[in-house]
């Protein structure tokens, strides 16, 4: 028996067996919480149409887009080995200065605050 045989056979049997005690193993005990169709907070029995704040949205939007910046500047150290380098860190100073501006702006106009 080959090598390749051995692990596609431990491969199998494991798998198999962790499968099995996952299924066996965990104690069933829905209640009232668990089976209600709604889990994300709000009030199951009241309304579907309930006014909700754009704020939330907007400091979503914000997240995501520094969550962004950070992903694209992640890259960065390894710029200086590029033929250019001090183009690229031009343009990721841009960035984020442009960046930056957009956040003051936010922060002076009271976009980040949840209370009016």
């Amino acid at each position: 028996m080959n090598l390749i045989t051995a692990i596609l056979i431990i491969m199998i049997t494991l798998s198999s067996l962790l499968a099995m005690v996952s299924f066996w193993l965990p104690q069933m005990n829905p209640d009232a919480e668990k089976l209600s169709p709604y889990e994300c907070g709000f009030d199951p029995l009241g309304s579907a149409r309930l006014p909700f704040s754009i704020r939330f949205f907007l400091v979503a939007i914000l997240f995501l887009l520094f969550d962004l910046e950070i992903a694209l500047l992640l890259p960065l150290p390894w710029g200086d080995q590029l033929y250019s380098p001090t183009g690229t860190f031009f343009w990721a100073t841009a960035v984020l200065i442009l960046l930056t501006l957009g956040l003051v702006y936010e922060w002076t106009q009271g976009g980040l605050e949840w209370a009016e």
